[in-house]
Parts: structure tokens; C-alpha cells; sequence
């Protein structure tokens, strides 16, 4: 049984108005910049659409481990972006955004414009995606080059890719998820599948910071 329900997405940035206009733009939300705390967040027709761009000290400093696919109508969309591979080089073609972050963009998908799927390198793809669909639920599916999860319950996105690498992740994701508990379950339930707590709640963020397995984080709130 799912023990917690996806919320939404959230982006580490140390410039959070050229990412707001970057992402917002890519990915077809509005935005709203907070001068309190300096965050943004994109919003779309949908409660689970909603992606947080959040202030954050430390600059990219390797590799994402975690990005994101988007589905465009042309590469045209995204000329004067900085491209890193070339075109018809995949069935993708990777950019990256006013920070270095990288992301892949898929051109004629069934989906409209926007966020296709979040992709998560992982030393051991089928162990994490089965975590992954043993605590948030979705169907399970795998091929010779790595695992996905469809149909999680609230996500916007048609699946999240583990795809294997060689490496072990080193430094805190630029890209990462919100979860909601679902009635009567705890965080102890996480801990007890394997979770690790990184953070407490505290007065001001009344969420628990968590990582999976594999290092990657994740915010745990309370079911209200």
C-alpha cells in the first residue's frame, strides 16, 4: 500500500528570477516571485503542476542527477539555449538552463508542450524504482536499459526514469520532489522501508527532510 502521494517538484537556484522566467517559459506555467525569502513558484491549471524555484547558496557543481524531460513542438523553442548534444544525435536533444542544469527535450511526443518526465541516475535502477513504486504506488516497468514508474498517483509527469551510471551520487540534487503521507502513514513507515531523516521539522519549515536509498532527497508533509 502507497504510503505517501507526490506534490510537487522544486529547483535549487542561486539566481531565482532568471530561472522563474527560464522555466516558467519551457515548461508553459505562470510564475510568481516571493520577496520574502527570494522563491518563485511556476503554477498550472493543475494543483500538481506546481514546481517551487528555491534560493539556495552553493552553485552547480557536477552533473545533475536528477532532470527533467520536456515535450516541445520544435527545437525552435529553445534556440539560444546552450545544447549539448547535437540534433538527431538521440531521440532527445539535451540543453541547459541559465545555471548549467540539464535537461532533455523531446520533439513531436503525444503530450502538449511542457513536462514530460523527471529521469534519476541510479546505481542500481531496478532496486530504486521498486522502492520508489512500494512507497508512492504507479506501475512498474522495465527494459534492457533501465526501470520507470508510470501512472504515480498526482504526478505530472508520465513516468520517472531510473536510468543506471557508474557513479555514486556525491552532492545534494538541484532537483528534487515533495510528498504528501497518506492517511496514517508516518515517516516511520519511510524510515522503516529504508528512508533516511536528514532533517526535522522546525517552526518555520514544518516538513521533514528525507533521503531515499539512494541518497536523493526528498520533503515528507503531513497528510491534511
Amino acid at each position: 500500500m502507497p504510503i505517501v502521494t507526490f506534490k510537487d517538484l522544486i529547483i535549487d537556484a542561486n539566481d531565482v528570477s532568471a530561472m522563474e522566467g527560464f522555466w516558467s517559459r519551457a515548461l508553459h506555467l505562470d510564475s510568481e516571485f516571493f520577496e520574502d525569502d527570494g522563491s518563485a513558484v511556476l503554477r498550472g491549471t493543475r494543483q500538481s503542476q506546481t514546481v517551487w524555484i528555491n534560493l539556495v547558496p552553493e552553485a552547480k557543481a557536477v552533473k545533475d542527477r536528477v532532470h527533467l524531460d520536456l515535450c516541445a513542438e520544435s527545437l525552435d523553442d529553445f534556440a539560444g539555449v546552450p545544447q549539448v548534444t547535437e540534433d538527431g544525435e538521440f531521440p532527445w536533444t539535451t540543453f541547459t538552463d541559465p545555471e548549467g542544469n540539464e535537461f532533455c527535450v523531446f520533439v513531436g511526443d503525444r503530450r502538449p508542450p511542457g513536462l514530460k518526465d523527471v529521469v534519476v541516475d541510479s546505481v542500481d535502477h531496478r532496486a530504486i524504482g521498486a522502492w520508489w513504486a512500494e512507497v508512492w504506488g504507479g506501475t512498474l516497468g522495465e527494459d534492457d536499459e533501465y526501470t520507470y514508474l508510470d501512472d504515480i498517483p498526482g504526478a505530472p509527469v508520465e513516468s520517472f526514469d531510473f536510468v543506471p551510471v557508474p557513479e555514486p551520487k556525491t552532492v545534494k540534487n538541484r532537483i528534487h520532489w515533495d510528498v504528501v503521507l497518506e492517511p496514517g502513514a508516518s515517516v516511520d513507515d519511510l524510515v522503516a522501508k529504508g528512508a533516511t531523516v536528514l532533517a526535522e521539522p522546525t517552526e518555520d519549515e514544518q516538513w521533514t527532510v528525507m533521503a531515499d536509498p539512494e541518497g536523493n532527497e526528498f520533503c515528507v508533509f503531513e497528510h491534511r
